[in-house]
């Protein structure tokens, strides 16, 4: 048993904590607007913790399905399943595991919270079929990493307002925009074996599209929560992020492999500004 610790640390990418950090600080975001400051210390561990517990679940599910598409791409042919270090089995028990102990934190929380997370574990199942049969994948993804916005709501204010599906729509675009650079790592290994991705669907418009979908993403950020938190520290924050988004371009716009991965992994940096510009905006009088 303990000789496989690592190998089950490595199929939950514990060692890459930019995936859950993407999910997590939208999640943080909304749960600071819904209560309007602080949350309490329960809704922020259950929150944090069960973010962390549901990436680590979807990875496992991802790596399943993904098994044989995976050993023919360069950059993750050794993970633990595709390489068969890991078998099948024990890689799912691991991921429901995880996914039971996320929807244990969710029972302490209220009805509707519950009930909204049983429509994001099905799309978190989705998603990694979807690569199959869907041109652009990255917006299912983008539901499933936006689920945490109005279960926020929910678990706070009792109800899902229309502030949260904008929040939601918003964060679709930044889903799309750094999972398209991603995407755009592994392009032609997707190529080669038949995989949609938003890189091979938008093709020589891969570059102008993520730089869109970043501008609406802030943009409708920008107005969903300057409306809500009207402080200079909000808009330092958006100005931050917007800086950040530049970088991003630079990085990305020759189409380097290098340049398109670290773009996609200082991704959470965007979101942990706007979180910052959240914090800081509510904490004011």
């Amino acid at each position: 048993m303990n000789n496989k610790i690592p190998l089950y640390l490595d199929l939950i990418r514990w060692n890459r904590p930019a995936g859950w950090l993407l999910l997590l600080w939208p999640t943080l975001s909304a749960l600071w607007l819904a209560a309007g400051g602080f949350p309490g210390w329960h809704l922020l561990l259950v929150f944090t913790i069960g973010t962390i517990l549901m990436r680590s679940a979807g990875c496992c599910i991802n790596d399943v399905a993904d098994r044989e598409f995976d050993k023919h791409v360069k950059r993750t042919a050794q993970r633990p399943v595709t390489s068969g270090a890991l078998p099948v089995r024990e890689a799912l028990v691991v991921g429901a595991g995880l996914a039971l102990l996320a929807f244990l934190l969710v029972l302490t929380t209220n009805t509707l919270t519950v009930g909204w997370s049983f429509a994001a574990l099905g799309v978190t199942l989705l998603y990694p079929y979807a690569k199959r049969f869907v041109s652009m994948p990255q917006a299912i993804l983008g539901v499933a990493f936006s689920f945490g916005i109005p279960m926020a709501y929910a678990a706070i204010r009792n109800e899902i307002p229309v502030e949260a599906w904008l929040l939601v729509v918003g964060n679709l675009f930044w889903v799309l925009a750094y999972d398209t650079e991603y995407a755009m790592v592994d392009r032609d290994d997707d190529l080669r074996i038949g995989m949609k991705t938003s890189a091979i669907t938008l093709g020589q418009w891969d570059v102008a599209a993520v730089m869109l979908f970043y501008g609406l993403y802030l943009a409708i950020w920008s107005v969903v929560v300057g409306s809500n938190v009207a402080s200079v520290w909000w808009w330092l924050a958006v100005c931050i992020a917007a800086v950040q988004v530049l970088w991003h371009f630079l990085l990305i716009r020759q189409r380097q492999r290098d340049g398109c991965f670290k773009a996609f992994r200082l991704n959470h940096w965007v979101g942990a500004a706007l979180f910052l510009g959240v914090v800081l905006a509510a904490a004011r009088p």
